[in-house]
């Protein structure tokens, strides 16, 4: 070997240059802080309430889906049993969501509007 090239790793004996060996205080007292991921949605404020038709898997039933209420259970339940009523169907509240049965949603987007919740219809 040239004097200008210094051996740092050898698989016979591990390291070889204590310069580049990593110091064991360094190490000991450092703390993996979990940083915050930052939300996918830039503005919730600004995220709107979106209500759907959705029928698969339901037997070719149809559900209006109102989704992007953050609410928390009871409210959530309150106003479920609420647009039931006035619609005169059924329903179910699922994983967050309100599921009124059958396609009412310029009926629902009225009736939210009404209650102060902006909503938006989406989907075809």
């Amino acid at each position: 070997m040239s004097n200008d090239r210094v051996l740092v790793y050898s698989s016979e004996d591990g390291m070889i240059n204590k310069s580049s060996q990593p110091s064991a205080k360094a190490g000991k007292h450092k703390k993996n802080k979990k940083q915050a991921t930052p939300s996918p949605i830039k503005n919730p404020n600004k995220q709107g309430v979106r209500i759907m038709r959705e029928s698969k898997g339901r037997g070719g039933k149809s559900v209006s889906v109102i989704t992007g209420l953050n609410l928390d259970k009871d409210t959530l339940k309150k106003l479920g049993k609420t647009l039931k009523a006035q619609l005169g169907t059924g329903g179910a509240i699922k994983d967050g969501n309100i599921e009124i049965q059958g396609d009412h949603r310029e009926k629902l987007v009225e009736l939210l509007g009404k209650q102060g919740i902006k909503a938006k219809i989406a989907g075809g």
